[in-house]
């Protein structure tokens, strides 16, 4: 005895918002587009802001660059032997003053960062700003393009984040306002549908 395996039947995704049905009011329809429209415009916003703030980024990154310039400093006296304070974001580096002459002859002293015991009269290389104080060295290379497109990775998706919440708070009064249009309807139909029930 042989048993048959049924036919299986494969249903077709039907976007019911839009296809024709006795069912379907204006609202409805009104809602797919809103749920579309939100997706479409939340992942078009989100690649577009995260490309433009990652050239955003890139760009403040090539401006500070542009306005900074190395010197060769000096130790004007001998470095502390270990930092003071201890605390979790320490580099071990202490700090010490130094001089330095720009090509105009003018010199400059400044504070900055050295390894603990570093003798007077060490030669280092330091960043500077256009106002003769030293600063930070600026970001370049791999980091500064991998901190650039963290800055598009994050701010991308808050702003679609932020249109799909304006197109939910959209859609959830277009629910609500259609409630209130079948509590109306209900009232006046109510009482017949019981009438029509026999109670």
């Amino acid at each position: 005895m042989t048993r048959t395996t049924p036919p299986s039947t494969v249903t077709p995704v039907r976007l019911w918002r839009w296809r024709r049905n006795s069912l379907r009011r204006h609202s409805d329809v009104v809602e797919g587009w809103i749920v579309l429209a939100t997706w479409v415009l939340a992942l078009l916003c989100a690649a577009v802001v995260g490309v433009v703030a990652t050239q955003a980024s890139d760009s403040a990154f090539s401006a500070r660059r542009a306005h900074l310039h190395t010197v060769t400093a000096v130790l004007t006296a001998d470095a502390a032997k270990s930092p003071r304070d201890v605390t979790g974001y320490d580099d071990g580096r202490v700090w010490a003053s130094v001089r330095w002459t720009d090509a105009d002859g003018s010199g400059h002293t400044d504070r900055t960062k050295v390894y603990p015991g570093a003798p007077a009269g060490s030669r280092l290389t330091v960043w500077t700003n256009q106002t003769h104080r030293v600063v930070p060295p600026p970001v370049t290379g791999a980091s500064a393009s991998l901190q650039a497109a963290l800055t598009g990775v994050l701010v991308g998706p808050s702003a679609g984040a932020a249109v799909w919440g304006v197109g939910w708070v959209v859609r959830s009064r277009l629910i609500r306002r259609r409630m209130a249009e079948w509590d109306e309807e209900w009232k006046h139909i109510g009482p017949r549908w019981g009438n029509f029930s026999g109670t």
